[in-house]
Protein backbone atom coordinates (compact mmCIF):
# COMPACT_ATOMS: atom_id res chain seq x y z
CA UNK A 1 0.00 0.00 0.00
CA UNK A 2 2.58 2.50 1.19
CA UNK A 3 4.56 1.71 -2.90
CA UNK A 4 2.55 4.17 -4.70
CA UNK A 5 3.40 6.98 -2.42
CA UNK A 6 7.86 6.20 -3.02
CA UNK A 7 7.60 7.20 -6.67
CA UNK A 8 8.63 11.00 -6.53
CA UNK A 9 11.77 10.68 -4.41
CA UNK A 10 10.17 10.02 -1.43
CA UNK A 11 11.95 9.40 1.96
CA UNK A 12 11.14 5.65 2.55
CA UNK A 13 11.42 6.02 6.20
CA UNK A 14 9.58 9.40 6.72
CA UNK A 15 6.63 7.42 4.22
CA UNK A 16 6.21 4.49 6.54
CA UNK A 17 6.39 6.58 10.06
CA UNK A 18 3.71 9.00 8.43
CA UNK A 19 1.46 6.62 6.52
CA UNK A 20 1.58 4.19 9.89
CA UNK A 21 0.51 7.51 12.27
CA UNK A 22 -2.21 8.46 9.09
CA UNK A 23 -3.98 5.26 8.37
CA UNK A 24 -4.70 5.96 12.31
CA UNK A 25 -6.62 8.97 11.85
CA UNK A 26 -8.35 7.85 8.97
CA UNK A 27 -12.70 8.68 8.87
CA UNK A 28 -15.40 6.35 7.27
CA UNK A 29 -14.94 6.68 3.12
CA UNK A 30 -11.54 8.69 3.77
CA UNK A 31 -8.53 7.71 1.22
CA UNK A 32 -4.96 8.71 1.00
CA UNK A 33 -4.53 10.60 -2.33
CA UNK A 34 -0.48 12.06 -1.75
CA UNK A 35 2.19 12.15 0.79
CA UNK A 36 4.96 14.68 0.30
CA UNK A 37 8.21 14.37 2.15
CA UNK A 38 10.90 17.22 2.68
CA UNK A 39 14.49 16.78 1.52
CA UNK A 40 16.67 18.60 3.34
CA UNK A 41 20.32 19.47 1.50
CA UNK A 42 22.61 18.68 4.35
CA UNK A 43 20.89 16.48 7.06
CA UNK A 44 17.46 14.70 6.76
CA UNK A 45 16.98 13.01 9.83
CA UNK A 46 14.24 14.40 11.14
CA UNK A 47 11.66 15.64 7.54
CA UNK A 48 8.50 17.38 7.83
CA UNK A 49 5.71 15.73 5.93
CA UNK A 50 2.63 16.79 3.92
CA UNK A 51 -0.30 14.22 3.41
CA UNK A 52 -3.38 14.99 1.39
CA UNK A 53 -6.32 12.83 1.56
CA UNK A 54 -10.24 13.16 -0.13
CA UNK A 55 -11.46 15.25 3.12
CA UNK A 56 -7.86 16.89 4.76
CA UNK A 57 -4.98 18.37 4.47
CA UNK A 58 -2.21 17.06 7.00
CA UNK A 59 0.74 18.35 8.35
CA UNK A 60 3.07 16.27 10.51
CA UNK A 61 5.93 17.14 12.11
CA UNK A 62 8.58 15.16 13.82
CA UNK A 63 9.24 15.31 17.94
CA UNK A 64 11.44 14.04 20.13
CA UNK A 65 14.16 13.28 18.24
CA UNK A 66 11.65 11.38 15.95
CA UNK A 67 10.42 9.11 18.73
CA UNK A 68 6.53 10.48 17.91
CA UNK A 69 5.11 12.71 15.25
CA UNK A 70 2.97 15.82 15.14
CA UNK A 71 0.51 16.48 13.25
CA UNK A 72 -2.08 19.36 12.02
CA UNK A 73 -5.22 18.74 9.96
CA UNK A 74 -7.87 21.31 8.25
CA UNK A 75 -10.82 19.59 5.97
CA UNK A 76 -11.11 20.87 2.68
CA UNK A 77 -14.42 23.75 3.85
CA UNK A 78 -11.68 25.69 5.55
CA UNK A 79 -9.12 25.77 3.38
CA UNK A 80 -8.92 29.30 1.65
CA UNK A 81 -6.05 28.44 -0.56
CA UNK A 82 -2.79 26.50 -1.55
CA UNK A 83 0.53 27.96 -2.71
CA UNK A 84 3.58 26.92 -3.86
CA UNK A 85 7.05 28.46 -4.15
CA UNK A 86 9.93 26.67 -6.55
CA UNK A 87 13.21 28.16 -4.95
CA UNK A 88 16.67 27.59 -6.47
CA UNK A 89 16.39 24.30 -3.83
CA UNK A 90 13.79 22.39 -3.42
CA UNK A 91 10.29 24.08 -3.06
CA UNK A 92 7.35 25.73 -0.88
CA UNK A 93 3.86 24.57 0.18
CA UNK A 94 1.81 26.55 2.19
CA UNK A 95 -1.86 26.19 2.56
CA UNK A 96 -4.20 29.20 4.21
CA UNK A 97 -7.11 28.70 5.98
CA UNK A 98 -10.42 30.47 6.74
CA UNK A 99 -8.92 32.11 10.74
CA UNK A 100 -6.41 33.54 8.41
CA UNK A 101 -3.49 30.17 10.20
CA UNK A 102 -1.03 29.36 7.68
CA UNK A 103 0.54 26.40 7.50
CA UNK A 104 3.73 25.44 5.58
CA UNK A 105 6.56 23.12 4.76
CA UNK A 106 10.16 23.98 2.79
CA UNK A 107 12.70 21.90 1.13
CA UNK A 108 10.24 19.67 -1.04
CA UNK A 109 11.39 18.36 -3.81
CA UNK A 110 9.64 20.19 -6.64
CA UNK A 111 8.30 17.74 -8.11
CA UNK A 112 6.32 16.59 -5.04
CA UNK A 113 5.14 20.34 -4.43
CA UNK A 114 3.63 20.21 -7.71
CA UNK A 115 1.80 17.18 -7.08
CA UNK A 116 0.69 18.43 -3.79
CA UNK A 117 -0.83 21.96 -5.72
CA UNK A 118 -2.79 19.86 -8.06
CA UNK A 119 -4.18 17.46 -5.72
CA UNK A 120 -5.17 20.34 -3.27
CA UNK A 121 -6.33 21.95 -6.10
CA UNK A 122 -9.16 19.30 -7.09
CA UNK A 123 -9.98 18.67 -3.38
CA UNK A 124 -10.50 22.44 -3.50
CA UNK A 125 -13.03 22.50 -6.62
CA UNK A 126 -14.70 19.01 -5.53
CA UNK A 127 -15.63 20.94 -2.57
CA UNK A 128 -16.70 24.29 -3.80
CA UNK A 129 -18.88 21.83 -6.40
CA UNK A 130 -20.38 20.22 -3.27
CA UNK A 131 -21.05 23.40 -1.63
CA UNK A 132 -22.73 24.29 -4.44
CA UNK A 133 -25.00 21.61 -4.81
CA UNK A 134 -26.04 21.80 -0.84
CA UNK A 135 -26.64 25.49 -1.40
CA UNK A 136 -29.20 24.18 -4.42
CA UNK A 137 -30.79 21.38 -2.65
CA UNK A 138 -31.44 24.25 0.17
CA UNK A 139 -33.17 26.16 -2.23
CA UNK A 140 -35.00 23.55 -4.00
CA UNK A 141 -36.23 22.46 -0.90
CA UNK A 142 -37.12 25.81 0.60
CA UNK A 143 -38.99 27.43 -2.82
CA UNK A 144 -40.99 23.74 -2.74
CA UNK A 145 -43.13 24.55 0.45
CA UNK A 146 -46.85 25.56 0.18
CA UNK A 147 -48.02 28.22 1.98
CA UNK A 148 -51.84 28.73 2.01
CA UNK A 149 -52.92 32.21 3.61
CA UNK A 150 -56.30 31.83 3.88
CA UNK A 151 -57.25 28.29 3.70
CA UNK A 152 -61.15 29.25 3.52
CA UNK A 153 -61.19 30.99 0.03
CA UNK A 154 -60.11 27.43 -0.83
CA UNK A 155 -63.32 25.89 -2.57
CA UNK A 156 -63.23 21.83 -3.17
CA UNK A 157 -65.33 20.29 -5.07
CA UNK A 158 -66.94 16.45 -5.63
CA UNK A 159 -64.59 14.44 -8.47
CA UNK A 160 -66.64 14.32 -11.91
CA UNK A 161 -64.19 12.52 -14.11
CA UNK A 162 -61.97 15.51 -14.84
CA UNK A 163 -59.95 18.27 -12.71
CA UNK A 164 -62.76 21.11 -12.30
CA UNK A 165 -61.35 24.78 -11.29
CA UNK A 166 -62.57 25.86 -7.88
CA UNK A 167 -65.38 28.38 -8.43
CA UNK A 168 -64.93 31.58 -7.79
CA UNK A 169 -67.49 32.53 -4.93
CA UNK A 170 -70.56 34.53 -6.32
CA UNK A 171 -70.65 37.58 -4.87
CA UNK A 172 -74.01 39.15 -4.19
CA UNK A 173 -75.11 43.04 -4.95
CA UNK A 174 -75.46 44.96 -1.14
CA UNK A 175 -78.48 47.38 -1.26
CA UNK A 176 -78.09 50.91 -1.45
CA UNK A 177 -78.89 52.54 1.48
CA UNK A 178 -80.54 56.00 0.92
CA UNK A 179 -79.23 58.36 3.48
CA UNK A 180 -82.20 59.69 5.86
CA UNK A 181 -82.27 63.15 6.49
CA UNK A 182 -83.90 63.94 10.31
CA UNK A 183 -85.27 67.47 10.47
CA UNK A 184 -85.09 69.15 13.80
CA UNK A 185 -87.23 71.58 15.00
CA UNK A 186 -85.23 75.17 14.83
CA UNK A 187 -83.87 76.35 17.90
CA UNK A 188 -85.75 79.24 19.61
CA UNK A 189 -83.68 82.38 20.12
CA UNK A 190 -83.03 83.35 23.66
CA UNK A 191 -85.89 85.42 25.03
CA UNK A 192 -84.67 88.60 25.70
CA UNK A 193 -85.91 89.44 29.13
CA UNK A 194 -85.88 93.53 29.84
CA UNK A 195 -84.10 94.29 33.18
CA UNK A 196 -85.35 97.43 34.68
CA UNK A 197 -82.76 99.31 36.72
CA UNK A 198 -83.16 98.86 40.48
CA UNK A 199 -83.25 101.86 42.55
CA UNK A 200 -80.44 101.82 43.99
CA UNK A 201 -78.70 102.10 40.43
CA UNK A 202 -80.78 105.02 40.10
CA UNK A 203 -79.61 106.74 43.38
CA UNK A 204 -76.01 106.55 42.43
CA UNK A 205 -76.69 107.55 38.88
CA UNK A 206 -78.53 110.42 39.66
CA UNK A 207 -76.06 111.30 42.33
CA UNK A 208 -73.00 110.90 39.89
CA UNK A 209 -74.80 113.53 37.30
CA UNK A 210 -75.36 116.07 40.07
CA UNK A 211 -71.62 116.18 41.25
CA UNK A 212 -70.38 115.94 37.40
CA UNK A 213 -72.58 119.29 36.65
CA UNK A 214 -71.36 121.01 39.86
CA UNK A 215 -74.34 120.63 41.70
CA UNK A 216 -72.35 119.04 44.66
CA UNK A 217 -69.33 119.11 45.87
CA UNK A 218 -67.25 116.32 46.39
CA UNK A 219 -67.35 115.93 50.08
CA UNK A 220 -71.24 115.46 49.70
CA UNK A 221 -70.76 113.09 46.92
CA UNK A 222 -68.21 110.59 48.87
CA UNK A 223 -71.03 111.51 51.48
CA UNK A 224 -74.12 110.57 49.98
CA UNK A 225 -72.58 107.64 47.77
CA UNK A 226 -71.55 106.27 51.61
CA UNK A 227 -74.71 106.31 53.24
CA UNK A 228 -76.56 104.62 50.32
CA UNK A 229 -74.11 101.95 50.13
CA UNK A 230 -74.78 101.29 53.95
CA UNK A 231 -78.27 100.41 53.33
CA UNK A 232 -77.42 97.35 51.34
Amino acid sequence: MMDKFLNDQQDPKAIEKVYSRLVDLLAQDEEIIYIATQKKPLVNLLPDCVAITNKRLFFFTPANLGLSIKFVDFVWKDVVDVFTKEEIIGAIFSAKTVNGAEMGVDYLPKVQARKLYQYAQERKEAEREARRQRDLEEKRASSGAMHIDNPSNVAFQPFSGAFQQPQQPVQLPQPVQEPVTIHLPPTPEPAKIEQKPDELTQKLTKLKTLFENGLISQEEYNQKKLELLSDL
